[in-house]
């Protein structure tokens, strides 16, 4: 079983992709993974099955949350319930995030 992830590699694959994130780790309990977003890239994502937590690595923007718009930041987490429509926007630089899914990325 994989115990390490370097992220900053998973950053750089996910660059030369064309996705924008990458779920390193997926089991029936917990999920992970890194999400990168440029200037002006779309965030497509639908709700999900699990509760996420977010942490913000670097970057600026917002993250909508059932409709109300927060503010990110660097060294910032965000809660997010199951089935609860969000997506990242209007970030001015890259922006990288760690999410973490209580049970599996599905």
């Amino acid at each position: 079983m994989k115990i390490e992830f370097d992220t900053n590699e998973y950053v750089k694959k996910i660059a030369k992709s064309d996705t924008y994130f990458h779920t390193f780790l997926n089991k029936e309990n917990i999920a992970a993974g890194i999400l990168h977003l440029g200037p002006g890239d779309e965030d497509t994502q639908e709700p999900h099955e699990s509760d996420e937590v977010y942490y913000v690595v670097k970057g600026d923007g917002f993250l909508t949350i059932n409709g109300k718009d927060y503010s990110i930041s660097e060294g910032m987490s965000y809660y997010v319930t199951k089935k609860i429509p969000h997506k990242f926007h209007g970030n001015k630089k890259d922006l990288v995030v760690m999410y973490f899914f209580g049970g599996p990325d599905s």
